[in-house]
């Protein structure tokens, strides 16, 4: 029976890059070495990462004016990374709270001494996200979660502003295009697009990097800059599965190419339970995420009999989160269109077994 893994992270992998790490790790390009055990301070290692971060930089359109860095930590770290990094000058941030994970950023940013944050909430009833459009006095960067996981939602279109923007791009970096020049920093953990958990992604504009006093050094984007990510030992192998990604990705055509996939595996799922009478998202189809897509039933019971029949049948991890319950289906990038075609032909059957409930 064929297991299509539907889990928001860490996600679903390429099978042509899992089939790939399985021939390497015995021994990586002949040295005798497995991937896992080579020296970061090696030909060998320098040589993947500056193929991966080539790579990454192509399918991104990503200039030299911006730092790439593979980093140690999940995005969480980067919740307190980035503005004590960034926030130098007037000390002061704007926050938009989309969902749980913009949270946990405005969270972490609250306890820096000295930081001033100010948070934007959604106002409009008729939306699931808050927005702002122009300008903003004396703040050091505006923030901003692309895709909330949880909550289903995405900003499809990036609101402009004159300050700087960060953005945290987790679950949804190289799913859909961006402009990278309309960041001065973006973030992501590697654990939904690119590969194993345990690293992050930080590509971040060189001229908004400053020298710290009081910033430890390992969380300094600048020092991590100038060592090429290797100021300490950085995550070897995520480096190499990411760059594995990279690669499987522009074999795929690129961004522009698995948007359209991923455009069309989300397209037939909603339109499914737009139709449906046992299944609901309360999404305004405008911010609708196309890479995690959250629906239920009318009852936390029925939901759960739907998850555990579908595990039987071998579409696992589609519980919703903790928090909200019901289900979601994460369409990561390597997440074929059969499993979709499964996951549509699960939901049509308990409908029709379910349909009077």
């Amino acid at each position: 029976m064929s297991v299509y893994n539907f889990s928001a992270g860490p996600g679903v992998m390429p099978v042509e890059v899992t089939n790939q790490i399985q021939r390497d790790l015995p021994s990586y390009k002949d040295s005798g070495m497995s991937v896992m055990e080579i020296s970061h301070r090696s030909s060998l290692y320098t040589e993947l990462e500056l193929e991966a971060e080539q790579d990454l930089r192509d399918l991104m359109k990503i200039s030299d004016d911006y730092a790439v860095l593979f980093l140690q930590g999940g995005g969480t770290l980067q919740f307190t990374s980035v503005p004590l990094n960034l926030a130098t000058h007037y000390h002061k941030a704007v926050y938009l709270n989309s969902g749980y994970f913009s949270k946990k950023a405005i969270e972490a940013a609250n306890r820096i001494d000295e930081l001033t944050v100010q948070v934007i909430e959604n106002s409009d009833p008729t939306s699931k996200l808050p927005k702002i459009d122009g300008h903003i006095d004396n703040v050091d960067y505006v923030y901003l979660t692309t895709n909330n996981t949880i909550e289903g939602t995405a900003y499809h279109q990036i609101p402009k502003f004159d300050q700087s923007l960060v953005v945290d791009m987790s679950s949804n970096i190289l799913a859909e295009p961006y402009n990278v020049n309309d960041f001065d920093l973006i973030f992501a953990g590697a654990q939904k697009n690119i590969g194993p958990a345990g690293m992050t992604v930080v590509i971040v504009k060189r001229d908004k990097l400053v020298k710290q006093q009081l910033l430890s050094d390992v969380m300094d984007y600048r020092i991590e800059d100038n060592k090429h990510s290797a100021f300490n030992t950085p995550p070897v192998f995520n480096t190499y599965a990411a760059g594995l990604t990279f690669k499987w990705l522009k074999k795929m055509g690129g961004v522009e190419a698995i948007y359209q996939q991923n455009l069309e595996q989300a397209d037939m799922l909603y339109d499914f339970i737009d139709n449906s009478k046992v299944f609901n998202n309360d999404v305004p189809a405008a911010e609708r995420s196309i890479t995690n897509a959250v629906f239920k039933t009318a009852s936390s019971e029925l939901d759960q009999e739907f998850i555990n029949q579908a595990a039987a049948h071998g579409l696992v991890n589609l519980g919703g989160h903790r928090l909200v319950g019901g289900m979601r289906a994460s369409l990561y990038n390597a997440m074929p269109t059969d499993g979709v075609v499964k996951l549509i032909d699960e939901l049509k059957q308990f409908e029709v077994t379910h349909g009077g409930k």
